[in-house]
């Protein structure tokens, strides 16, 4: 079983029970998240902005326009980027031990620029393909334009923080017989039915979704 190695800053200090260190949960989360939050300075500024993300391997990616803070300002800087699942309203007896049910990962590095052409669409292929699975190879080619308009970054799985807390409400034994419900309100994301552009001149099977899921009606 592989496991992420603590460093300094992600040895987990607090909640030691929730702390998360296999390589392939870790990896589950991040694969199962659509989206996650990129952490970093500019002239002294924390901003954290949210983006779309995809993992190859060791290696975490996301992309905006390449003209994008996101993109721009992390490059060779100290960065965090943040995903977190939530799954559940953890609902107690008393307000000090209300909590929710999640699983999050924090990764620290340097993002690197993408910046090969030929690599950076293949990166942009396994992003649209994270949501719709075979859907690149059915859009129209990207062009050379669209290519240098889009920035990619990559950073490396080396330095990762995981915590997941899943289960009941934890009452003060005295609490129990407090006359108010406790327990867990589970929290699901799923697809609607597929929507069609009013645009649409025929007929097409809706796209595949991410994860093995289905769309509702």
């Amino acid at each position: 079983m592989s496991q992420h190695k603590p460093t300094p800053r992600t040895r987990i200090k607090r909640g030691l029970k929730r702390a998360e260190y296999d390589v392939d949960k870790v990896n589950a989360i991040i694969d199962e998240a659509l989206i996650c939050h990129v952490g970093f300075l500019v002239k002294g500024q924390p901003l954290v902005i949210p983006t779309c993300h995809w993992r190859e391997g060791n290696k975490i990616y996301w992309h905006a326009h390449s003209k994008a803070q996101n993109v721009n300002a992390p490059k060779d800087n100290e960065t965090c980027l943040t995903i977190t699942l939530l799954d559940g309203l953890v609902m107690a007896r008393s307000g000090l031990n209300h909590s929710v049910n999640y699983r999050s990962v924090m990764i620290f590095g340097q993002p690197q620029n993408i910046t090969d052409s030929g690599e950076k669409q293949r990166q942009l292929k396994l992003m649209i393909d994270k949501f719709s699975p075979g859907r690149w190879d059915q859009l129209r080619p990207i062009t050379d334009i669209e290519v240098l308009a889009t920035g990619v970054l990559m950073m490396d799985l080396d330095e990762v923080s995981c915590k997941v807390r899943n289960g009941p409400a934890v009452d003060e034994p005295e609490d129990v017989s407090w006359p108010v419900w406790a327990g867990v309100l589970p929290i699901v994301s799923e697809f609607k039915a597929a929507q069609a552009n009013p645009d649409t001149q025929q007929e097409f099977t809706e796209p595949t979704l991410p994860n093995g899921l289905s769309p509702k009606p």
